[in-house]
């Protein structure tokens, strides 16, 4: 297997946009999106090619410590959205649009989804739901703003839920998301994501709708996949979802840095002669002339 080119430079690729999703779709490659939610991790997916980056409302449990996805607000995730665009130029930047800011009405739901744009740097949105989005979904398009939905497991409905569990595993349960991936294809969206749902069904909606699938533990058939960086990178430790691949250690990584560190200060190993500007020694001589 070839090692995949890392670039240490300047953006070079073209920007990814809605219509590459919908060709990468027609050719059957696959879509590669992660989260970020700080500038050096958009700036560092940016350069390793990646096609889109989510600015997650996870932001909420993996950067703020929240139990779930519900606190997040919108001043919060517009700040955290500056900092993506910033870092990220290439990648499609879709912002998470949380809970509340979509639900209460259709035109409130426009207007914070044209704030994710115009003062988020944002190039779409995400919001979660099926048929009880498609007005919203059909208004914010109409103001030409690109809409992803999100189907399956919507981690803002949990309490109706009755908790992060798997969707669609019943027939009745699993073709009503299919109608419901449908109806927001119908009203606009450019993409939709399928969450926690069987893989058989995950590639039967894929199959069926001509805009892409973004699985997250909904198998390989569909046509691009999504994870929570932290996720990936094992930065979050207070749980990790089944259909998670860590690629990395990074808490225990961390906590063994910052151990090594409180040690080396403890016994004054550091900061060591390397670490330290030194001073001129006529200066030096000047200065205990002045101060004794």
């Amino acid at each position: 297997m070839s090692t995949p080119t890392i670039s240490t430079g300047a953006p070079t690729r073209k920007k990814v946009t809605t219509l590459a999703f919908r060709q990468k779709k027609e050719r059957g490659e696959a879509i590669s999106m992660l989260t970020a939610y700080d500038y050096p991790t958009a700036m560092a997916l940016d350069r390793a090619g990646i096609d889109s980056i989510l600015v997650g409302d996870s932001l909420a449990m993996v950067v703020l410590g929240y139990e779930n996805t519900l606190p997040v607000t919108m001043e919060e995730m517009l700040h955290h959205c500056r900092a993506v665009a910033r870092g990220a130029k290439s990648a499609l930047l879709i912002g998470d649009m949380p809970f509340m800011s979509y639900q209460v009405s259709v035109e409130e739901a426009t207007r914070n989804a044209g704030r994710f744009l115009q003062q988020g740097g944002m190039d779409a949105v995400k919001l979660e739901g099926g048929h009880e989005r498609a007005e919203a979904v059909r208004s914010i398009t109409g103001a030409g703003i690109p809409v992803m939905g999100h189907i399956g497991l919507t981690p803002q409905s949990i309490n109706q839920l009755g908790g992060f569990r798997a969707q669609g595993k019943t027939a009745l349960a699993a073709k009503r998301l299919v109608e419901d991936a449908l109806i927001l294809e119908e009203a606009g969206c450019f993409s939709i994501v399928l969450e926690s749902v069987p893989g058989r069904l995950g590639e039967l909606i894929s199959r069926k709708l001509s805009i892409p699938t973004i699985g997250i533990g909904a198998g390989a058939g569909c046509d691009g996949q999504v994870l929570v960086t932290h996720d990936v990178l094992g930065l979050f430790d207070r749980f990790t979802p089944k259909f998670v691949k860590k690629y990395a250690d990074f808490h225990h990584e961390m906590q063994k840095a910052f151990a090594d560190y409180i040690e080396d200060v403890e016994t004054k190993r550091f900061p060591a002669q390397e670490h330290t500007v030194e001073m001129d020694n006529k200066e030096w001589e000047l200065l205990l002339q002045e101060v004794g």
